[in-house]
């Protein structure tokens, strides 16, 4: 019998086991996941959920899973930061701030665009975790405001 998550707490009282997410797969309502030592387990949640390093599915048994935000390929972009955070936001692309660089995930078209705006692009590998949507918080979902508008 599999173990399921029905809810997301934003901290965990304690831990129980550990799963290992990128940005994308952060993202979900129903899936079959498998813990960093092995275990699998169902995460079946009532709607569509952002899931933050440091969230903790809980389990029908009372465990908590903590999830952690596993490496993945990233593209560290430095130069006029200004500039390029405006053509990335531009992009809807989930972006991370630091104070000396952009962090974006690794994409052809993006590093095209990044290096044609005169960007110093460098692949890395590691933990994304970009800056949360309006507001700062929440992600990014596609480009629908809840509001008319045309880009004419």
């Amino acid at each position: 019998m599999t173990t399921t998550a029905h809810s997301i707490l934003s901290t965990a009282p304690s831990q129980d086991a550990s799963v290992s997410l990128t940005y994308d797969a952060r993202l979900l309502r129903r899936k079959r996941l498998t813990t960093d030592s092995g275990e699998a387990f169902l995460v079946d949640l009532p709607h569509t959920a952002s899931v933050d390093a440091g969230h903790a599915f809980v389990l029908d048994d009372g465990r908590h899973v903590v999830v952690k935000a596993a490496d993945e390929p990233l593209m560290r972009v430095t130069g006029d930061l200004v500039r390029l955070a405006w053509h990335i936001g531009n992009r809807h692309a989930p972006c991370a701030v630091e104070p000396d660089a952009l962090i974006v995930q690794r994409e052809k078209v993006m590093r095209a665009m990044l290096e044609q705006l005169g960007a110093t692009v460098t692949d890395i590998d590691g933990p994304f975790t970009p800056e949360g949507g309006a507001y700062g918080h929440g992600r990014t979902m596609g480009h629908d405001h809840s509001h008319s508008h045309s880009h004419g």
